[in-house]
């Protein structure tokens, strides 16, 4: 930090106030503080001395601020100042900032533990296997899971409720944290998306050796099918947003859009037909279990992306 300063003091950036050095940008109503008065550093210079240090040694191309909204000027400030001194060229370094709203608890007040304590996440985790190992046997999944199934299970609804009930909301808005919601197994939650996945595979994974007639090309014929190809086909579409205003909620309803498309398309369609006495598979409709496995793979890439693991059975 010491070079940044001396080097943003030689090029005539900085100016002196009352003791302080501070910096202006021509396009910014407020100062950074470099120096204070008493000659110690502050957040504005280690943030400048971080951003020099990631474009010029990391050669970063694209930097991403990930705090909360409150900080919003204090960035914009800073990316007004790099650029003005030259640290910063726009045209080569693309630096965002990602702001992001308060989390509530169910009395509508920042979320703290009873206490008054702030929630830590190793804490949240815990109660989050507790509540999923709780849900899953009150649905009788112990009794057709495995040990390691199940261990797999519980960890990938915790863990991807609580991811997913903070992505599912508009980033810059305020929510309310519920693990009551969080682990419904209706509606736009990670358990809905997650059972949905684990339905489409189970569908694949019962062809045994018929996947190896998965070659044909697809034919949409039933409303349905034409409703999921046009479903699926938005998936690159959604991607190319998040990556421009960084609101995974929009994937998320995405995701929920396709699950709950693919449930409308299974209700209608049959994807297998099998003999009634002997259980056997007499026809495989190769187009239709071809939407299945494409549904799946973008399914499982978008929880993925969300950080979320997906399960082969729950």
């Amino acid at each position: 930090m010491e070079n940044l300063v001396k080097d943003l003091e030689n090029k005539g950036f900085l100016e002196n106030d009352d003791g302080r050095k501070i910096m202006w940008s021509p396009e910014s109503s407020i100062p950074l503080t470099i120096v204070k008065s008493d000659g110690g550093f502050t957040y504005d210079t280690s943030d400048m001395a971080a951003l020099k240090q990631r474009i010029e040694e990391e050669k970063a191309d694209r930097i991403i601020y990930v705090t909360d909204s409150g900080q919003s000027v204090h960035f914009e400030t800073l990316k007004k100042c790099a650029i003005h001194c030259g640290i910063l060229d726009p045209s080569k370094v693309r630096m965002d900032f990602v702001g992001f709203g308060v989390v509530l608890g169910e009395d509508k007040k920042k979320f703290k533990t009873r206490s008054g304590d702030t929630v830590r996440l190793v804490g949240l985790l815990d109660e989050g296997i507790k509540r999923a190992r709780d849900k899953l046997v009150e649905k009788g999944r112990d009794k057709v899971l495995t040990d390691e199934e199940l261990k797999l299970a519980e960890t990938a609804v915790a863990y991807g409720c609580i991811k997913y009930a903070d992505l599912c909301h508009n980033r810059s808005h305020e929510y309310v944290f519920s693990f009551d919601k969080m682990l419904e197994d209706k509606g736009n939650t990670a358990v809905y998306l997650l059972y949905a996945l684990t339905r489409i595979r189970s569908i694949i994974n019962n062809l045994g050796t018929h996947t190896q007639d998965l070659n044909d090309p697809i034919s949409l014929d039933h409303d349905k099918e034409w409703k999921l190809a046009k479903t699926l086909l938005r998936f690159s579409e959604v991607l190319s947003k998040i990556t421009e205003d960084f609101c995974l909620h929009h994937l998320c309803e995405y995701l929920y859009d396709v699950a709950t498309t693919f449930n409308e398309f299974y209700d209608n369609c049959y994807c297998i037909e099998k003999n009634s006495q002997t259980g056997e598979i007499v026809k495989v409709y190769t187009g239709r279990i071809l939407l299945c496995k494409i549904t799946a793979e973008y399914m499982d890439t978008g929880l993925t992306l969300l950080g979320i693991n997906t399960v082969s059975r729950m």
